[in-house]
């Protein structure tokens, strides 16, 4: 249910009689208290409460995957942020701890395995899941865990509001219903933009991360690591997901494990093969500990970074950020490769965005002859044309333009033609999401083996390298 305090209007559902109160609690869905949720510009949602009593606040997002809640749950890139999913039930198929993406050590502020976001708005929530693999349900976890969240909302109008107006703050409580006083507690939470919400998800200490501590829970789907590493990394934690370690480990990467603001120098001194940029949550200007060393570490030594890895590079290299009026979430996004002309579907989670122009001037011969950029910023013109334009950089060089998001013409992967450097703003590690982008831990070994074409890869095939298939 929903009401809007800015417009006078204000409706809800009158409380069940005890009558019904106590024909629930013998369902298997049970009986919850009431819960709400308030945005910024003052509408309000009224729901039940499926998970952790208590108020939360955050910057409210969506999250359009079909399946993988957990994953989403357990990304430490959701810090800071209410994550409403559009699917509409959700913890139909239980949790299994094996999949979390969070649970690494050393994170002093909030432990090994607590998920990092501050709420979940979802339409049904699922107390009874069936699955093979499942060990708790959903609200069982988030109880545990200390998660609020809130069920029974209109999420199709909820995600209406939020891409016609973007993304807000909001506040999700179980205890406190006067809308006066949520909406000054939301008044008082900070924004996400300018926060550097990095520090709160990285590791403390470095540490290693090898084929050793692959789940043997995933043995079933996943192809094994090599027996013998062969490229020795030193990988940013920024808030990173254990599946971009394990896609990076079963590429034959041993990897040393460093928190978001360790000294180029001191990675340097490792002498690894590559060094690895993680993602990571919230506004990447405040994470100027990270992208200063970035600009140290370009041309010492190759470079891959995914989401916020990709735009620590992009800050390197002296460009511009901007926030994205809802941003991208979820497994069904799709990008245009430009250099092998094919469209990935990709997992993303993010809400800012490279501008691409402000990396430098295009050079006019390696772009199709066009000398100015596209003056509304949409760069599906360079899809149109089939070019994958590159500019020139003032600090390193030409850089090249190499993925496009069809869905809103946004820049999501760059590569420096002078440097041993390349990012994507999506994640390849399909946790939860498609495969398609798999090839791009291919790309990074490639890389670090001197190839100078490591881009040019057979999508359709690298993608199922990763998999295990049943035989008979």
């Amino acid at each position: 249910m929903e009401c809007n305090i800015a417009a006078g209007i204000e409706t809800r559902k009158a409380a069940p009689s005890d009558l019904a109160q106590r024909i629930i609690a013998q369902t298997s869905k049970g009986y919850h208290g009431p819960a709400i949720l308030m945005l910024e510009d003052g509408t309000v949602f009224y729901g039940r409460a499926c998970g952790a009593s208590g108020t939360a606040t955050g910057e409210v997002c969506f999250n359009t995957s079909l399946e993988g809640y957990f994953e989403v749950l357990t990304d430490p890139s959701y810090a800071g942020q209410i994550v409403t999913m559009t699917y509409p039930q959700i913890g139909n198929y239980g949790i299994d701890p094996a999949d979390v993406q969070s649970a690494y050590p050393g994170s002093p502020e909030r432990g090994a395995s607590t998920p990092a976001l501050r709420g979940m708005v979802v339409h049904d929530m699922c107390p009874t899941p069936s699955n093979w693999r499942s060990a708790i349900s959903l609200p069982e976890y988030l109880k545990h865990a200390g998660i609020v969240a809130i069920e029974g909302v209109d999420t199709r109008a909820l995600v209406r509001h939020l891409r016609d107006n973007g993304a807000q703050k909001g506040i999700i409580s179980t205890e406190v219903f006067a809308l006066a006083e949520l909406a000054q507690l939301l008044e008082q939470a900070p924004s996400l933009v300018g926060e550097n919400l990095v520090r709160t998800v990285s590791c403390g200490e470095p540490h290693p991360y090898t084929a050793a501590d692959l789940p043997a829970n995933h043995a079933f789907a996943s192809a094994p690591a090599p027996e013998q590493a062969h490229y020795r990394v030193v990988a940013y934690d920024c808030g990173i997901k254990r599946g971009i370690l394990e896609g990076l480990v079963r590429v034959g990467c041993e990897l040393t494990v460093v928190p978001w603001d360790t000294p180029a120098e001191d990675v340097l001194a490792k002498h690894p093969d590559g060094v690895f940029l993680s993602n990571g949550p919230g506004d990447p200007d405040a994470v100027e500990e990270t992208y200063s060393q970035v600009e140290k570490l370009i041309g010492k030594v190759p470079l891959f970074g995914i989401c916020l890895g990709h735009q620590m590079i992009s800050l390197a290299c002296g460009a511009e950020m901007e926030k994205l009026k809802f941003g991208h979430r979820g497994g069904n996004q799709p990008v245009m490769n430009l250099i092998s002309h094919r469209v990935e579907i990709t997992a993303q989670n993010h809400g800012f965005g490279l501008v691409f122009p402000s990396l430098g001037a295009l050079v006019p011969e390696l772009s199709g002859g066009v000398s100015e950029h596209p003056a509304d910023g949409d760069l599906r013109f360079w899809v149109e044309r089939g070019v994958a334009p590159v500019v020139e950089n003032e600090r390193f060089g030409r850089i090249r333009l190499t993925h496009v998001n069809l869905n809103d013409g946004t820049a999501e992967g760059i590569q420096l033609l002078d440097q041993p450097a390349f990012s994507v703003q999506y994640h390849p590690e399909a946790a939860p999401g498609p495969t398609d982008a798999h090839y791009l831990f291919t790309a990074f070994t490639r890389l670090m083996d001197g190839d100078a074409d490591y881009l040019n890869i057979d999508i359709a095939k690298d993608r199922l390298a990763g998999w295990v298939f049943a035989t008979e």
